[in-house]
């Protein structure tokens, strides 16, 4: 799966740049333009990477990632800035920041910088909270929880979850969950994934969390809630 960054930045002429040149060097790039629609989005723990301006409408870059770790958020965090201060760069790193960018940056600096936090955050990412409206899914202990109540889940059933999940709020196709859960399995068809899919659905229903796995017709299966629904940002065709 390639790896995931949100851009959080309120100029459309940065994020439509970022999303274009971060997109051609193999990742999924989602974007906000606020900063309480970035700490909606972030919140899900599903993303590798953010990028997160300082000054946004709303809440700023500095609140959210301070609301973020509050609440136990571990994704890496870049903060761009066009204050190069060095006042402003303690702040940010003394908040959870995991590095500081000044603008205007290098494309090609700023993409390596990214990697860089990737490579260090690969590990961590393993074991990272992910949260999609009530729905807790710890990859630590392998648990699923909504509402604070436990879903018991077989091991197939939670990898389905868990890759639907760390792309919260993105289409996900049969053959990348295929590739995903079932990895060198030749056995395993398309088929496979629908029923399976087919069978969290109803362990979700059950515990009051229908309506969180959703199918896109000819695409494939997307998990997310009524809150990231208003918050998540098209991607421009």
């Amino acid at each position: 799966m390639k790896p995931r960054v949100l851009v959080v930045d309120d100029e459309l002429g940065v994020r439509r740049a970022l999303q274009r040149g971060l997109g051609a060097e193999g990742m999924d790039v989602v974007t906000a333009a606020d900063g309480p629609s970035a700490l909606d989005i972030a919140r899900t723990g599903a993303f590798d990477v953010i990028l997160l301006d300082i000054m946004l409408p709303g809440l700023s870059g500095y609140r959210v990632l301070q609301a973020l770790r509050g609440e136990g958020v571990t994704t890496p965090v870049l903060l761009v800035s066009a204050k190069d201060g060095e006042i402003d760069q303690a702040d940010g790193l003394d908040l959870g920041a995991d590095g500081y960018v000044v603008k205007p940056f290098s494309f090609v600096v700023l993409v390596a910088q990214v990697r860089a936090v990737l490579r260090r955050g690969q590990a961590e990412g393993a074991e990272r909270r992910l949260k999609v409206g009530e729905l807790t899914v710890d990859r630590a202990v392998r648990e699923v929880r909504f509402g604070g109540e436990l879903v018991p889940l077989s091991p197939r059933e939670f990898a389905v979850l868990e890759v639907l999940v760390s792309r919260a709020g993105a289409v996900v196709t049969k053959d990348e969950l295929l590739r995903t859960v079932w990895g060198d399995e030749l056995a395993a068809t398309r088929n496979a994934v629908e029923v399976y899919v087919g069978y969290l659905r109803r362990k979700l229903d059950a515990a009051g969390a229908g309506g969180i796995v959703r199918t896109v017709r000819g695409h494939g299966y997307l998990a997310s809630s009524i809150e990231l629904d208003a918050v998540l940002e098209p991607k421009p065709r």
